[in-house]
């Protein structure tokens, strides 16, 4: 395993483990409207949550087309786990098996 898939596993473990530790905190008292809600509650809020979901979007487009030029089984799974779980979990997880699929070209191309 290289240094950029140790990297991007690494990452996708943060992504996932750091937003749901505060999400479930929050869930325990709260609702999803109230999340909402909140991630909109002033300007700083609604300029964080914009520049993620547009972040989110181009990269799920990324992706998407990634998959397809790699051939990536289940790509579309990397673009819903961004829309339901979180972006910081699903790009990482992304690259890291993207790494993992350009490596074996690599060996395939060059043995």
């Amino acid at each position: 395993m290289n240094i950029k898939k140790i990297i991007y596993l690494i990452l996708a473990i943060a992504g996932l483990i750091f937003p749901w530790y505060y999400n479930l905190q929050f869930f325990a008292n709260g609702s999803l409207g109230e999340f909402v809600a909140a991630s909109s509650g002033n300007l700083a809020t609604q300029s964080i949550s914009l520049d993620l979901f547009i972040a989110t979007v181009v990269g799920s487009i990324w992706m998407y087309f990634e998959s397809k030029r790699l051939s990536i089984k289940f790509g579309f799974i990397y673009i819903l786990i961004g829309f339901l779980i979180a972006y910081s979990f699903a790009l990482p997880l992304f690259l890291y098996v993207r790494e993992g699929k350009l490596e074996d070209e690599l060996n395939t191309t060059y043995p």
